[in-house]
């Protein structure tokens, strides 16, 4: 079926609560699925599956490291930055190691080799199993300031569980900054999580246009049916892109997922919600 990923313009809309949940209903259904929670600064697929974990690996990112017997001060190294994550002085080079994206410019560039890379922690990948579902979290140690790295190495960790038959989700960072962008480069669709609102009517309409800029198709779920108005399925008809999916908003949702339980099994609305959204995955596959 290829990489799916749930995305969301905003945080709160409901894209963790269906990653989740769709996720465990799809395994149900005698599918191997295996859903990476790359939302890694904040990751809390774990608080709905409840996995066993059976492996944890540490994630490491390279930056460089100033050797300053070998070094010329020619200044060449900040020239090749574009990241703004050196500074070359009079007397000395500066390293802003969390400004590194770690593309080696500046290392493989210098002249003298006085840039060698060198690798530090930024987090952890856990790997574990429930409800049928194997899930692969990413966290971010508190401090670190960039959160792509680990993005892409908890996709990757991900994808060494999967074959050719997996039904691989990724529970993408909410917005549409660097980290979502990410997340959904590689994706064979996009599913957008909103509720009807107008702030998810604002953050839809940018999530829409960045994957619209990436080339990659998408569709709409919304979340909380009956508690807004109508402005989010005319503006999707205006887009020509589809709604997928409608979950009502009910209060039994919010009771287990505030338990921190999967709704489905106890909601048949949004069992209902969900065949629906399985349905079209499997239909555009």
């Amino acid at each position: 079926m290829g990489h799916i990923t749930i995305a969301s313009g905003k945080g709160g809309t409901g894209k963790t609560t269906l990653s989740t949940n769709l996720a465990a209903y799809i395994a149900k259904k005698s599918e191997f699925v295996v859903l990476a929670d790359a939302d890694v600064e904040e990751p809390n697929a774990a608080l709905f599956l409840h996995p066993e974990v059976y492996r944890r690996s540490e994630a490491k990112k390279a930056h460089p490291k100033w050797d300053e017997s070998a070094c010329t001060l020619c200044g060449d190294c900040a020239k090749h930055c574009h990241f703004n994550a050196l500074l070359a002085l009079p007397n000395e080079i500066l390293i802003f190691s969390n400004l590194c994206h770690s593309c080696y410019a500046c290392s493989e560039l210098c002249p003298t080799g006085a840039l060698p890379m060198v690798e530090a922690r930024i987090g952890e990948i856990l790997e574990g199993k429930s409800h049928g579902v194997v899930l692969v979290e990413g966290r971010l140690d508190v401090g670190q300031e960039m959160a792509t790295p680990l993005i892409v190495q908890t996709i990757e960790k991900a994808k060494e569980s999967t074959n050719e038959k997996t039904i691989f989700l990724c529970d993408a960072p909410p917005g549409t900054s660097c980290s979502f962008v990410e997340a959904v480069k590689d994706s064979k669709y996009v599913v957008l999580v909103t509720e009807p609102t107008l702030f998810g009517l604002n953050d839809l309409r940018l999530a829409i246009e960045t994957a619209k800029a990436l080339n990659k198709p998408c569709g709409v779920v919304i979340n909380r049916v009956g508690m807004g108005n109508s402005l989010i399925e005319e503006y999707c008809k205006e887009q020509g892109v589809p709604v997928i999916g409608r979950i009502p908003h009910l209060r039994d949702i919010a009771k287990y997922y505030a338990k921190g339980e999967l709704a489905y099994p106890h909601v048949p609305e949004f069992a209902d919600a969900l065949k629906q959204i399985w349905t079209h995955l499997k239909e555009i596959s």
